[in-house]
């Protein structure tokens, strides 16, 4: 097949079953989870279909360049799609040792000598507390940083690092979503293809009717309107017979499907050209239903026009 459409230079366009599935979906998603120093993370990444590329980040505060690299890496890999990214960040347990508060301690073992001695005062015996009783005690143990940690210090490259798996994933998940669509729209535009041609078929059925339609119509004119010039009515018979040809149409669609598969076969973010075709398809539909002068033909322009419709849908999900 030779096609002129998209640049207007003349090449040649493989079948659509010989094209490499390239496309790229906008739906997607990807989880993550990690740790460094005392600190835990897990991470979400959700992608949606969208006109332009729209980044929603829900990050804890207080992380320097996180966001900043996050975006920059974003923008690097993606294009298209409404992208929403969330971190949350929690204290490792197992990263962190108990420690008693010592000033804490020395209040809980006063007050509690305090109890003893009132209650002596007073005539009433007491059981001796036992250390699991004072360690129960509020803020007598508290967690701290194991000395084999250290601080969190470099965090932010850690995260920034994880990230990078995290949306290695998510292109991944995008790239398999987007060989399954390759696969459905290859499939409707098989499709497309087989209704242009039984439009094709039934227009040239129709022609021996057409046909004599505009001869019965001339002879009535000639016969009841003897002022009018011959060349006139020859003119409004042409132009009859344009109005009700849709070979146009059916040419352009023709042109259409050898673009998208093109497109199909083509690297990189192809979503935007894939859906203005779309639109040009719906057109030509349009005017091969508002032509269609019989029945046969204007079933074949409404399943055309449904089936445009599924493929748009389907496209509206390419990256």
């Amino acid at each position: 097949m030779v096609c002129h459409y998209l640049c207007g230079d003349t090449f040649s366009c493989p079948p659509l079953s010989e094209s490499f599935a390239l496309l790229q979906s906008m739906t997607a998603f990807a989880s993550r989870t990690g740790s460094h120093a005392t600190q835990a993370w897990a991470w979400e990444m959700r992608g949606v279909n969208g006109r332009g590329l729209d980044l929603r980040l829900r990050l804890p505060e207080g992380i320097p360049g996180l966001e900043a690299g996050l975006r920059a890496a974003l923008s690097a890999r993606l294009t298209r799609g409404n992208v929403t990214v969330g971190l949350r960040l929690t204290r490792d347990e197992a990263a962190t040792a108990l420690v008693l508060d010592q000033d804490q301690l020395d209040r809980v073992l006063g007050a509690l000598d305090q109890v003893q001695e009132r209650a002596f005062a007073m005539g009433v015996t007491l059981g001796q507390p036992t250390a699991a009783d004072v360690l129960g005690q509020r803020g007598v143990i508290v967690q701290g940083q194991s000395p084999a940690e250290g601080s969190d210090e470099g965090l932010p490259e850690a995260l920034l690092a994880d990230f990078d798996l995290l949306l290695a994933d998510f292109a991944a998940m995008r790239a398999s979503e987007g060989a399954a669509l390759h696969g459905v729209i290859a499939a409707q535009l098989d499709s497309i293809e087989g209704l242009i041609e039984e439009a094709s078929a039934a227009a040239e059925a129709r022609r021996p009717e057409v046909r004599a339609s505009l001869s019965a119509a001339l002879r009535r004119i000639v016969t009841d309107v003897t002022e009018v010039e011959e060349g006139r009515i020859a003119q409004e018979l042409a132009l009859l017979a344009v109005k009700s040809d849709i070979t146009e149409e059916l040419d352009r669609l023709r042109a259409h499907i050898a673009a998208a598969r093109v497109l199909l076969a083509t690297d990189g973010p192809q979503g935007r050209k894939l859906d203005f075709l779309t639109q040009e398809f719906n057109r030509e539909a349009n005017t091969v239903c508002s032509k269609s002068g019989s029945a046969p033909l204007t079933r074949i322009g409404l399943d055309l026009k449904a089936a445009i419709d599924q493929m748009r849908e389907q496209i509206q999900n390419v990256e």
